[in-house]
């Protein structure tokens, strides 16, 4: 079902490149001798997509090590300190760098492909599925990058070459970034594949640009951009995906991540996922990740149940939040971590000693069937997945109507209900969310998002939408309860790191080096 992975490799060995904005022409495929034909234009698409699973990205700097986990969690990885993963960030940090220099990488790709997809003579409803994935996926690196520098170069063509004029962009004002994000995802929703048709998660689909479009409106309608009126624009991408009625929750929340450490998709709950495949031996060795391996249960260098370096740990505020009965609190927070050798389950206490030491537990190594289970991993890492469509769709009939819709209600009870294990479509009063005024819903959800998406990368740009992040920061910084224990003290420095500027990052100072017309962030000057 991966088949095109294999591919990706080879692509990725001969697309790599050192930094974007100073590539020679001849370090890129050359518009002359390449995209001739419809399998060289497939070639390339699948090196738009490899960007994903880069180190930059999802392969490891983003699974526990930039921050992103904000009130869930903390990086308590010691050779991760003194840097965006503990929020000692400086415009020099390598992480950032790397991250910036990915995307635009990516972006480059898509462009370069967008500008010759008319030469091949091919099918044009395939030149279209093509054209389509590539702006959905320049315009999701786009995303990725304005919500977490703010305002960045809009590069709608690609480089012509390396000579420093041409590298001289100044920035795009943020919401022109956004704007230019969501024309290019509606043109690809009416380009790519209807989900039944794609071959696996991990490509993109009309459900996976509508889901992604509902998400971009609501970052465009909290902070920093307030266009409020996204939240209705939110409701009607949001709708799309539900009025499908083909994406359902999976009755076990659990089995969600079981399937992806098993290569075992479910289209219907994981809408759009990063793929990767084998644990780093052989012929696929560029293939496989690090999920689970980084941000999985740590304690173990066992190659039957999984190595774990385990950087994610939680707050107290996140194992509390959630309510007696749900089942997703011991799933998403390892009620356990592993002892001796050969290594065995050992539950923790209650002890507060013990609380800032519990492991993210979504990504547990040892349901991969891929052996032996060394430093990569096969494990795909979700990007959207249904119940975020439902939340979403939650949230934003409250701020339309400033009161929650009976949508709303729907929306929200079919995930809670999966998290404690009841039918989904069934009422439950004892459990349903019900007769809460708008401000009360507000928090609700943002609980609920906490509770369902944890650990999943979306809670740093959750809080800054919201407007909240530090204060949230500083309140997880307080509830840190005294202790001696490394954990603690991590967690006392990862939270007592955090200033307001970090709501973005700063631009890396090698690209303010290289681009005279590129300012740093008004915050970080």
């Amino acid at each position: 079902m991966k088949k095109l992975l294999l591919l990706m490799v080879v692509l990725t060995t001969s697309l790599s490149c050192k930094k974007f904005l100073t590539e020679r022409p001849e370090d890129f495929l050359s518009p002359e001798n390449y995209y001739e034909t419809e399998a060289q234009l497939d070639f390339a698409l699948n090196g738009v997509y490899t960007v994903m699973t880069e180190n930059g990205t999802y392969a490891s700097a983003m699974l526990g090590r930039l921050g992103l986990e904000a009130d869930e969690g903390y990086n308590n990885n010691a050779t991760d300190n003194a840097s965006v993963s503990d929020y000692a960030v400086f415009s020099s940090d390598a992480k950032i760098q790397l991250y910036w220099t990915v995307l635009y990488k990516g972006i480059d790709r898509a462009n370069r492909l967008l500008e010759n997809l008319h030469k091949p003579a091919m099918n044009e409803t395939k030149r279209d599925r093509i054209k389509g994935q590539a702006l959905f996926l320049r315009s999701y690196y786009y995303l990725m990058l304005v919500s977490r520098f703010g305002d960045v170069p809009l590069l709608l063509k690609s480089a012509a070459d390396g000579s420093p004029e041409s590298v001289q962009v100044p920035k795009t004002a943020a919401k022109e970034i956004y704007n230019q994000i969501l024309a290019d995802m509606e043109e690809a929703s009416g380009l790519v594949a209807d989900i039944t048709a794609v071959e696996s998660a991990g490509r993109v689909s009309k459900s996976a640009v509508w889901g992604i479009m509902a998400r971009v409106c609501l970052y465009m309608a909290g902070n920093p951009i307030n266009d409020v009126a996204k939240y209705q624009e939110a409701i009607t991408w949001a709708n799309k995906v539900i009025s499908l009625n083909y994406h359902q929750l999976n009755s076990s929340y659990q089995q969600v991540f079981i399937n992806y450490a098993q290569d075992k998709y479910d289209l219907k709950e994981s809408i759009w996922e990063v793929e990767f495949w084998g644990n780093g031996i052989g012929v696929y060795t560029g293939s496989a990740g690090a999920v689970g391996m980084i941000n999985g249960i740590g304690g173990t260098a066992d190659d039957n149940i999984g190595r774990a370096t385990g950087v994610l740990f939680t707050t107290k505020w996140h194992l509390q939040v959630y309510e007696a009965g749900d089942l997703r609190r011991d799933w998403t927070i390892a009620p356990f971590r592993y002892e001796g050798n050969p290594p065995v389950e050992s539950n923790w206490s209650a002890s507060v000693n013990q609380i800032y030491t519990r492991y993210c537990g979504k990504w547990r190594r040892k349901y991969e069937l891929v052996t032996p289970k060394g430093n990569r991993t096969p494990q795909n890492f979700p990007l959207l997945r249904y119940s975020d469509v439902l939340l979403m769709l939650a949230e934003a009939e409250n701020e339309v109507n400033k009161t929650p819709t009976e949508a709303a209600y729907t929306a929200i009870n079919q995930v809670r209900r999966r998290g404690f294990g009841k039918p989904i479509n069934t009422p439950d009063p004892t459990l349903d969310i019900q007769n809460q005024d708008y401000e009360t819903f507000k928090l609700t959800i943002r609980n609920e998002r906490a509770k369902e998406l944890g650990f999943e990368g979306l809670r740093k740009n959750d809080l800054v939408r919201w407007g909240i992040f530090y204060d949230r920061m500083k309140v997880i910084y307080a509830d840190v309860e005294p202790g001696n224990n490394a954990a603690i003290r991590a967690a006392k420095k990862y939270y007592g790191n955090v200033t307001q500027r970090d709501v973005v990052w700063p631009i890396p100072s090698y690209e303010l080096g290289i681009n005279k017309k590129l300012e740093q962030h008004d915050l970080w000057k």
